[in-house]
């Protein structure tokens, strides 16, 4: 009778959505095109009193009706309509249950599920209570045990709570809507009055996640304060402007330390596969203030990246960039440290106080904020140049690569000897030189070798304040990265001082030479994260380079040349070295060669020299001298002690006077005495070096 009236049920449905479709729309093809159901399971409940009495509750997507066969006692089904159940009694035993769920156009799924029916209590119950990888509020829970029908599991965050269903090899979840901690119980139920029951707890915490915005109620923003800082979140004080938001973050600088702070860490490795541009909004107490972002590893300090920014504003919100494109993605970051003003002790007054908030990665700079590296490719940056002395700079194509953005600059017929190109109009930060860190480079494509290329750095509130530099093309109508280094400033120009500020920056191409109408190609301005050996004349002098050619201006009889090493043995198995062939007519016959840039002796004041020499007891004078004033020198000399063997030579530069400037270094072999360009007056030399 059960089945005639479902039967009944089932075709007045079928008219009523026959009756309703013909005022609506006469199409019911999408009955006939329905997918067979899906998602198909079932729940079994047993009484725990040994009757054996089961509640069998099927589910699914699209089924309108089940076939259930219980496995035991008959083998007719019995037809379950979708959203009710269906109860058996079973004495103990293990059964196959099969559901076959029915759509509307006849099309099925079926599901076969195992029922264990059993009067004692379950035993060896093993529950798995994990909280969910993606969602930190959601619990998965899945349980086997033997001698179980089911189990039922209490979340422990609702009194009075009925529990979840569920069967083992199912996975079930809850989604807690508060940080805590709850204790999870997972009940194991056979047939019999006795249960098994395993309870644990699980704390559900909000971590901090980029972005930071300090407006989640859940997240315990748990600051890590050191030095004399305080950080904490507060309400926003200054709602306006760029920030509107209602909770903000404020940095409180007091004494002791210089690099007083705090830190904040995120749950999980920062991702920086994409965005490497870190922002963040800061109310300063006044212009020129400093404020350092860095990342640091879980465990060790040691692997960090930092940059710093310079406020530009006072009393007003800002958001400021902190260029992260050149990070080492192959570490791991998941501290981040904001340090104001470091280097400065504060009192803790206002004069020392900050806000931020908003701390998130994007791929963009601010428009007209550069920051190192300069690639002329990010998105919404300004990279206008100005020209000075006649350079004409405008934004290229990289003529190699159609789809590199770079810089061209022309300095034409007419150009005064000095024109330069400034890039932009500063840097968003100060350049981080430091003591080993004193190296920029720049990507060129020159149209000859042999050209000198100036930088220059300066304090762009104090143009008194700068450092320059050169370097040399090394090949024409090809891209080659150039080296500069500021240890070694320009003859006549000033030293680096690392207590001042360098922010902003100029390029000289073909410097001390008039405009011929020359193009150059330029990229990638860049900091050096540890300093190299330029890729130019510099010192050591080791005749490696296959391309520079070592241009010696030989005098008096001297010639040199770079030739193969005609005894690699010893201490010198180099392949290449200087040869100076000794002939007539003067006494003084030698050569010399002369550097981009002049040498440092600020640290080293030691030369030394291998020499392979024809016999014991001649003598090399090593002399170093002013790039345009020969009577701007300082030279001492050193006698072999073996012939016809590699030897160092020592030169004693200790009492050169350090405020003038030496580029050139001369060579000469038993001054005073004339050679006669023979095998007696050959030398080799070579690892010309400070040491």
């Amino acid at each position: 009778m059960k089945a005639i009236k479902f039967i009944f049920s089932f075709v007045l449905l079928l008219g009523i959505i026959a009756g309703c479709t013909k005022s609506i729309n006469e199409d019911v093809s999408f009955v006939d095109t329905a997918g067979a159901p899906a998602k198909l399971s079932v729940l079994f409940n047993i009484t725990q009193d040994n009757s054996g009495l089961v509640t069998i509750t099927p589910n699914g997507e699209g089924a309108v009706y089940y076939d259930v066969f219980y496995g035991h006692g008959t083998t007719t089904a019995v037809n379950v309509p979708a959203g009710k159940n269906s109860t058996h009694t079973y004495p103990e035993g293990v059964y196959d249950v099969k559901i076959i769920a029915h759509n509307l156009n006849g099309k099925t799924t079926e599901l076969i599920q195992k029922l264990t029916v059993s009067f004692r209590a379950p035993e060896n119950l093993v529950a798995t209570v994990a909280i969910d990888a993606v969602n930190n509020f959601r619990v998965n829970v899945s349980a086997s045990a033997l001698y179980e029908t089911f189990f039922r599991v209490f979340w422990g965050d609702v009194p009075n709570e009925t529990g979840q269903s569920f069967l083992e090899g199912q996975n079930v979840n809850h989604i807690y809507t508060a940080v805590g901690t709850y204790t999870v119980r997972v009940v194991a139920y056979s047939g019999g009055a006795a249960t098994t029951t395993y309870s644990t707890t699980v704390t559900i915490t909000d971590p901090i996640l980029i972005p930071i915005t300090f407006e989640s109620a859940t997240v315990n923003y748990a600051f890590t304060n050191f030095g004399g800082a305080t950080a904490t979140k507060i309400p926003n004080p200054q709602i306006n402007g760029i920030n509107t938001s209602a909770s903000v973050g404020r940095m409180v600088k007091n004494a002791p330390e210089v690099w007083a702070g705090t830190l904040l860490t995120v749950g999980g490795n920062i991702d920086f596969s994409t965005n490497k541009v870190f922002r963040m909004k800061v109310f300063s107490p006044r212009v020129g203030a400093r404020v350092l972002l860095k990342v640091e590893n879980l465990t060790n300090g040691g692997i960090f990246f930092e940059k710093e920014v310079t406020s530009t504003v006072a009393n007003a919100w800002e958001d400021m960039a902190f260029d992260f494109r050149a990070i080492n993605t192959g570490n791991t970051y998941s501290k981040v440290v904001i340090i104001c003003d470091l280097g400065i002790v504060g009192n803790g007054t206002a004069n020392f106080t900050w806000l931020f908030d908003d701390i998130r990665l994007t791929n963009q700079m601010p428009v007209g904020v550069l920051a190192l590296p300069v690639t002329f490719d990010l998105p919404n940056v300004n990279y206008e140049v100005t020209d000075f002395g006649g350079n004409i700079s405008v934004p290229a194509t990289d003529p190699t690569n159609g789809a590199n953005n770079v810089k061209r600059t022309t300095k034409p017929n007419g150009a005064q000897t000095w024109a330069g190109t400034t890039i932009g109009a500063y840097f968003n930060a100060p350049i981080a030189f430091t003591a080993t860190r004193t190296q920029m480079s720049i990507r060129v494509y020159s149209p000859a070798a042999g050209l000198r290329v100036r930088l220059k750095v300066e304090d762009r509130t104090n143009n008194a304040r700068s450092v320059e530099t050169e370097a040399m093309t090394q090949a024409a109508n090809t891209w080659e990265t150039l080296v500069f280094d500021f240890a070694t400033p320009s003859s006549g120009t000033a030293a680096m001082n690392l207590a001042y500020t360098y922010d902003m920056a100029s390029v000289f191409f073909d410097f001390g030479n008039n405009g011929t109408g020359s193009v150059f190609f330029w990229d990638d301005v860049t900091l050096l994260a540890a300093n190299v050996t330029p890729n130019y004349l510099v010192l050591p002098l080791d005749f490696q380079s296959t391309t520079y050619a070592y241009p010696f201006v030989n005098f008096g009889g001297g010639v040199a040349t770079v030739v193969n090493n005609p005894n690699p043995s010893g201490i010198n198995t180099s392949t290449k070295v200087g040869k100076m062939v000794k002939g007539p007519p003067e006494v003084y016959g030698g050569s010399f060669i002369e550097l981009v840039n002049p040498i440092n002796f600020s640290t080293l004041r030691t030369f030394k020299v291998k020499v392979y020499s024809p016999r014991v007891g001649a003598r090399l004078l090593l002399k170093v001298e002013n790039a345009t004033n020969g009577g701007i020198n300082f030279e001492r000399e050193a006698t072999t002690t073996t012939a016809n063997t590699w030897e160092d030579l020592t030169f004693d530069y200790s009492t050169i006077p350090l405020g003038l400037s030496y580029s050139k270094i001369v060579l000469i072999f038993d001054l005073g005495t004339a050679g006669d360009g023979s095998a007696n007056f050959t030398y080799y030399f070579d690892d010309i070096r400070l040491n």
